[in-house]
């Protein structure tokens, strides 16, 4: 049987450090999927409305306490009905449990992660488990063999270590593009961060951070991905702060990209 890609619904933000409100996004990110404006096909020529292209797994339902958990669990029980879990966030302290049941079914997995921020701290604000900390818990816990971080503009003297500690390989913002940097000989599993997009193309994010990725740049890496794509997750688009819903509509964007990339294993 081969793995279809299934969309997966991650309502949770209660590890946010600043503003919360990306809970709210799965429903707003399906609904600009579905929106009549646009068509079901995706730029590599891939017509996610053919019968059996991907599936719609629908929203977790969570309890903020053993949110983490009920992740894990839940993306092992679709990794092992043959499934390639596309997760909509929520923050990113959701990578974590996600790359945890991933662990378990690949070996030699390759991160390839787009963000403004590298999301290496030990703690943040003594939270271990922050969004601003989910590489550091991947990392130390051996859940990867590489990670790639892509459009990064925020490092700060303790990420620095904290990226040469678990030999991250961080092309940040100003070195772009590097489309050889998205080459992987095994499993790949990309997370995207809705910050790492200029404010001016995505503004329904927390922690804008200007001089990021245009849309066309960061589709150009995602479609420069060698290696198949097993999972990913779009993460940290918060519908409270868009503008006229056109944050939602370029996270859908990114979604029909990486699918189309997922089906088509290349």
């Amino acid at each position: 049987m081969s793995d279809v890609p299934i969309l997966v619904g991650i309502p949770f933000d209660g590890q946010s450090s600043y503003l919360r409100g990306a809970g709210d996004a799965p429903p707003k990110i399906r609904e600009a999927l579905q929106c009549d404006a646009g068509n079901n096909w995706t730029e590599t020529g891939v017509d996610l409305s053919a019968p059996g292209a991907y599936e719609e797994g629908g929203d977790l339902s969570l309890i903020e306490e053993d949110a983490f958990q009920t992740i894990e669990s839940q993306i092992s029980s679709l990794i092992a009905d043959h499934k390639k879990p596309l997760s909509l966030g929520g923050d990113h302290s959701i990578t974590y449990p996600i790359l945890k049941a991933f662990a378990r079914a690949f070996r030699g997995l390759t991160i390839f992660h787009f963000d403004a921020h590298p999301d290496l701290y030990h703690e943040f604000e003594g939270n271990k488990f922050s969004h601003a900390c989910p590489f550091a818990r991947i990392m130390e816990s051996g859940l990867a063999e590489r990670l790639v971080q892509m459009g990064i503009r925020t490092m700060t003297g303790h990420q620095r270590e904290q990226a040469r500690k678990f030999g991250v390989e961080v092309i940040e913002m100003r070195s772009l593009p590097a489309y050889e940097k998205v080459q992987a000989d095994g499993p790949v599993y990309v997370s995207f961060d809705m910050d790492v997009l200029d404010p001016a193309f995505a503004p329904g994010v927390s922690h804008r951070e200007p001089g990021g990725m245009s849309v066309r740049e960061a589709i150009a890496h995602l479609h420069a991905i060698q290696g198949p794509i097993v999972g990913a997750d779009v993460v940290e688009y918060n519908p409270v702060r868009d503008t006229s819903g056109v944050t939602a509509t370029v996270a859908a964007k990114i979604v029909k990209e990486i699918l189309g990339k997922m089906i088509t294993g290349s």
